[in-house]
């Protein structure tokens, strides 16, 4: 004898399950497919042709080729491989199916090809077009975007490897409305991210954590510190999201996409040069090798950041297939670490999870996800005060500021005669 409430919510149920556990898979396969490129070009083939594979040149023409093969990929394969990346967030309307085969192998050749861009938005992209086609087709009555919702739920959790990242998303997004509360309406994309976190762990989990110095105890100063090292991590960030749009015009501006790719892959690929192997990729295993250095400058973390900072806006600007949440937690890791080390009074957890926390603000706008990609990061309970405190000043300084989004111009309308 269910109450009609909770009949509503165990009907999304079973395709909240089927969904979450579906983006999971989707997303475990492309990356085995990614690390078994990257490991062809990065390892096995230098090998077999006996080239360094530190080798300037390398490094110079395998990013040169992949931003050729993105730009000829969404030059000629069907639908473009998806919208301009640099038009859409996290979660937006599903793309045409069409698109699919092109926005899945521009990501895989961008993973594989050193890249600085994360997997996350074409990852959530092809998960939300599949499964608004599929329930459009077998249930038409439910609406489209209760699909996108249980699709994106789905992919976060899967990402993460815990639906705590998807439900403090989706609890800004879906308030509650009347009698429905809020946590009815987070009933079924949760369910979709637990068992999107609950298959991607039958394969591996996922881990961001870094090996520093535990933060045992609360200290008030540490609290303005966090405040400061937050807000210089802004200001980093706006500076790069006030070149964003003018990159992304003059890329655009070439007309042909694999010029415009090309270009930013050899300037990609200088990048690397000048920052080292560790600034390539999405960025999650870097971080980590770039914790694990003890004998790490100042002055070289300082390159890292910059290098990685420039090598995100041309990698989002100029149209690889990306997200930009990976390599945001990366800058932070280094600009906190170079803080650190700078300063060493201030403890490592403070600079590097209260840098990230203001870099991931200034990418994503979502306080939620910032405070919990820092707090997965420096997995560490007592730093949960202290962030929530520095993200007063930090949210505050961004209210009203423009995002990292290129703004389409809207078709004119048509008027009635």
């Amino acid at each position: 004898m269910l109450h009609p409430r909770a009949t509503t919510m165990l009907t999304f149920a079973l395709p909240a399950i089927i969904i979450g556990s579906a983006a999971s898979l989707v997303l475990i396969l492309v990356m085995r497919v990614a690390a078994a490129l990257q490991n062809t070009l990065w390892s096995r083939l230098p090998a077999l042709l006996n080239v360094d594979v530190h080798s300037p040149w390398w490094t110079l023409g395998v990013l040169t080729l992949t931003g050729v093969a993105v730009g000829l990929i969404i030059r000629y394969m069907p639908g473009h491989a998806g919208p301009d990346p640099a038009t859409e967030s996290l979660i937006g309307l599903p793309i045409p199916l069409s698109a699919i085969p092109g926005l899945l192998l521009a990501l895989l050749a961008g993973l594989a090809g050193g890249v600085s861009l994360g997997p996350e938005n074409p990852i959530t992209a092809i998960n939300i077009a599949l499964a608004a086609a599929l329930g459009a087709r077998l249930l038409p009555k439910v609406p489209q975007v209760d699909w996108i919702i249980l699709a994106a739920a789905g992919t976060i959790g899967a990402l993460f490897g815990t639906p705590v990242a998807a439900a403090l998303v989706f609890s800004q997004m879906l308030a509650s409305s009347g009698d429905v509360p809020l946590w009815d309406r987070l009933f079924a994309p949760l369910m979709a991210a637990a068992a999107g976190a609950v298959t991607t762990q039958l394969f591996f989990t996922p881990d961001f954590s870094l090996q520093l110095a535990p933060y045992d105890v609360t200290r008030l100063a540490d609290i303005f510190s966090g405040a400061v090292v937050a807000l210089i991590a802004i200001a980093l960030g706006m500076a790069a999201l006030w070149c964003f749009p003018h990159l992304h015009r003059m890329f655009h501006s070439l007309k042909h996409p694999v010029l415009a790719l090309g270009l930013a892959g050899f300037l990609l690929g200088m990048l690397g040069l000048i920052g080292g192997d560790v600034t390539l990729f999405k960025g999650v295993d870097e971080m980590k090798r770039l914790a694990a250095g003890d004998d790490v400058t100042v002055s070289t973390l300082l390159i890292v950041t910059l290098t990685k900072l420039a090598a995100l806006v041309i990698a989002a600007a100029s149209g690889f297939r990306g997200g930009r949440i990976f390599p945001a937690v990366f800058i932070g890791v280094a600009l906190g670490l170079m803080l650190h080390q700078h300063v060493p009074t201030v403890p490592a957890a403070i600079t590097v999870s209260c840098a990230i926390m203001g870099l991931v603000l200034v990418v994503s706008r979502d306080g939620w996800l910032s405070l919990f990609m820092a707090a997965a990061v420096v997995p560490d309970l007592h730093l949960l005060p202290v962030l929530c405190m520095v993200m007063l000043p930090a949210w505050l300084i961004l209210a009203g500021k423009p995002l990292m989004l290129i703004s389409q111009p809207r078709p004119p309308r048509e008027h009635d005669e």
